[in-house]
């Protein structure tokens, strides 16, 4: 049986890095990192030429540039993105299709959206420190048809959709 690598803790996966590594790159970019605070990794060392590489989260802490809910959250005008990034974010946020809108929103024309998450199966675990749910959390893990669903309805093109079984992850990409 193949076992999940973790990377600093419980956050960021070596599966869940490696799927974003697939589609990153050394080239200047502009890349919006949606639910990026740095609780057990970061993908930020994926895109070392960014500029700018914006961190929206909604807590204060490592990496953020702005603390907001990134499904309610709106980019500056013109602040337009090659790269949003959104990793293990949605199990824990029960507006995540708000933030697959956001995504659409603030990606550049062609831009690419790289997402992870939590797919059937994942045990549930705090967006804080990745341990045992607080009162009151949000936690739902995200089923790979579900997305493909909401990608297509809020107007995303090239979806890719990927499940895994082992850790339990629903991955995707999608271009605008």
């Amino acid at each position: 049986m193949r076992r999940c690598t973790w990377i600093g803790g419980p956050g960021m996966h070596a599966e869940a890095l490696g799927w974003v590594a697939r589609y990153a790159t050394g080239e200047p970019v502009r890349v919006l990192d949606l639910g990026g605070r740095d609780v057990n990794g970061t993908v930020r060392d994926l895109f070392p030429k960014a500029d700018p590489y914006v961190v929206v989260d909604m807590r204060p802490g490592d990496g953020v540039d702005i603390v907001a809910d990134a499904g309610a959250w709106v980019p500056e005008l013109g602040a337009l993105y090659d790269v949003v990034v959104c990793t293990e974010v949605f199990e824990h946020a029960a507006n995540w299709p708000a933030i697959v809108a956001t995504a659409h929103y603030a990606l550049a024309p062609a831009g690419q959206l790289i997402l992870t998450m939590a797919g059937p199966g994942r045990p549930a675990h705090s967006a804080i420190d990745g341990q045992r749910l607080r009162p009151g959390e949000y936690y739902g893990n995200v089923h790979p048809e579900t997305l493909r669903a909401v990608l297509q309805l809020i107007g995303f093109r090239d979806i890719v959709v990927d499940r895994q079984r082992n850790p339990a992850d629903t991955r995707a990409t999608a271009v605008k």
